[in-house]
């Protein structure tokens, strides 16, 4: 029987229902209502909840207030895609009702979950009933009504659980797209897996992180730990190519509590083939630069140095090739797993005096984008700032938030250039001095056309206006693969399949990509475009690409077309129609 939560508890609880959700986010993941391969609820929640544990981790808070507030701020910036904002939400409220609370009672604790479902309601625009708001909403009136008449904590929560679950079921009844896949809301289901690593802490229980399939290849930040990096081959390469020269590795004990995303862009500015790999005790780096002195004085700030390694890779390389690192990374390979854009052809000039001092700019413009060719075309286009990211990588709001730091600007527009990533950027508007507008940008391609109709000359308000328009006018169709056997909307649909979305709506499915880039030209028709631009992925055959753009035009031949190399993952082709 539990009777009180304090800050000790409060911390065990948080581990605890963090490890729970990051045990079942494969789970999660599959309750994707499209089997494209973004089914990224479960690791986005997973993520989320990792953030506010590793800050737990590392305090040791006397108050039940302290330790709802290190969890929410923590959520609050490592919150990723929209099921993990709303998860920061959630418990932004808890830590608003417990902040001046040394210990909560059951009563205490039912009616901030109850916050926190209304701090959630107010920030979402059009709240959509059959989600996790309606799941959290009926759990935590569930929490309230037992704890009026209940003191034990345990029991409480049970019953919470018990009504979340039949809230669960009925999503699929509540949400026609939930309907027609035949699943539950996704959301809602790792919320309750959540609470029941909650209680569990209450029982007495310690949940074990499980190691489910493709587990121990992420780290604690969702980037991809060193053991599953390959190895560089530096075979192809002159001596006079290597651009940085020393190979810089080290391992820092954790000692001080300073935010190791800094790090990370600290080491963006000075070098290349970067890895950071943090958890509660240790972070270990990788990264190739031309100042290692200046690298390891600043690894010094966050801990005492354990390891460390430095080699001249010009050195190596004139007598015999650099001894491959498991831990580099290749740009161009693995860049979602950096959370960057792939360094551009030319370095990136080293800070001097005058660059650090340089005049403040009145606008600034910050990315999310992925693919080297799309990058390019951002940065072509006078984009200051790119993250590396989008399907199946959401950056967090940390993540955005350092970007639009990083900016010499007043005022800073964020393209976030994907619909699951507008909550995470729309949260730094309160997290930073600057002004932040956020376009809601849903695809690459709308991001694109919204750079192109901004306007130097222009006043913000009217510039906001262009690029909102702007998007408005572009349709993205998509072209990928079936991450799993699905029947969706009439359609039987086999693993490894080809599939063509416009927008949300499943085109056609199967195995031929001519076919489908066909489908897509038939859909497209209906909004009379001027304008057709393809966007080619990683690795796709240049005469693939000029056979699905031949096809375009001879079903739109009144449209302007052109292909385009992106680079991006997961999408074979990016069809964008304006």
């Amino acid at each position: 029987m539990t009777r009180q939560i304090t800050g000790a508890l409060f911390k065990s609880m948080v581990i605890n229902g963090a490890a729970a959700i990051d045990n079942h986010k494969g789970e999660i993941n599959e309750l994707n209502v499209f089997p494209v391969p973004d089914g990224d609820t479960g690791t986005n929640m997973s993520l989320t909840m990792g953030a506010g544990a590793a800050a737990l981790a590392d305090s040791s808070p006397g108050t039940v207030g302290r330790a709802a507030e290190i969890t929410a701020g923590a959520l609050l910036r490592g919150a990723r895609g929209n099921s993990g904002v709303i998860l920061s939400l959630l418990f932004r409220g808890i830590a608003r009702h417990l902040k001046e609370m040394d210990t909560a009672d059951a009563l205490d604790f039912s009616h901030a979950i109850t916050i926190g479902v209304e701090s959630a309601y107010k920030a979402v625009m059009k709240p959509t009933e059959g989600t996790i708001l309606t799941v959290s909403r009926l759990a935590a009136n569930a929490a309230v009504l037992e704890a009026e008449n209940e003191s034990d904590i345990e029991t409480v929560l049970e019953n919470a659980i018990s009504v979340g679950y039949e809230a669960l079921g009925n999503t699929i009844n509540q949400n026609p797209v939930l309907k027609k896949a035949g699943v539950v809301d996704a959301g809602g289901k790792g919320y309750l897996y959540i609470l029941e690593g909650m209680l569990k802490t209450l029982k007495g229980e310690i949940i074990s992180r499980s190691t489910e399939p493709g587990a121990d290849t992420m780290s604690a930040d969702g980037r991809p730990a060193f053991e599953s990096r390959d190895k560089a081959d530096f075979t192809d390469f002159d001596t006079k190519d290597i651009q940085f020269a020393y190979c810089t590795e080290f391992i820092v004990s954790r000692k001080n509590q300073k935010d190791v995303n800094h790090l990370r862009d600290f080491l963006d500015i000075r070098g290349d083939s970067i890895v950071v790999v943090d958890d509660d005790e240790l972070i270990k780096v990788h990264v190739h630069s031309n100042e290692p002195g200046v690298i390891i004085t600043e690894a010094l700030t966050y801990g005492p140095l354990i390891t460390i390694k430095v080699e001249n890779m010009r050195e190596q390389h004139s007598g015999k090739l650099v001894e491959s690192h498991a831990e580099t990374y290749r740009p161009g390979q693995t860049a979602e797993a950096d959370n960057k854009a792939p360094p551009a052809t030319e370095p990136e000039a080293e800070p001097t005096e005058e660059n650090a001092a340089r005049p403040e700019k009145e606008l600034s413009v910050v990315a999310v984008c992925a693919g080297e060719g799309m990058c390019n075309v951002f940065r072509d286009l006078g984009v200051d700032q790119i993250i590396f990211g989008g399907q199946t990588m959401n950056p967090s709001t940390e993540d955005i938030l350092l970007k639009i730091e990083a900016t010499n600007a007043k005022t800073v527009i964020v393209l976030p250039n994907n619909k699951n990533i507008i909550m995470a950027a729309q949260q730094c508007t309160r997290l930073t001095d600057k002004k932040v507008i956020v376009i809601p940008s849903k695809s690459m391609p709308q991001g694109i056309s919204a750079m192109i109709a901004l306007d130097a000359a222009a006043t913000i308000e009217e510039n906001t206006e262009l690029m909102c328009d702007a998007i408005g006018r572009v349709h993205t169709a998509q072209i990928t693969f079936a991450a799993r056997d699905s029947e969706y909307d009439g359609h039987s649909i086999k693993a490894g399949d080809y599939i063509a979305l416009l927008e949300d709506t499943l085109v056609d499915t199967g195995s031929d990509t001519l076919a489908l880039a066909e489908a897509v030209a038939l859909a497209l028709l209906k909004y009379s475009p001027e304008f057709v631009t393809v966007f080619t992925g990683a690795d796709i055959d240049e005469s693939i690409s000029n056979e699905v753009l031949k096809r375009l035009t001879d079903i739109m031949p009144n449209a302007e077309t052109s292909v385009v190399y992106g680079g991006q993952p997961v999408y074979y082709f990016l069809i964008s129609a304006e």
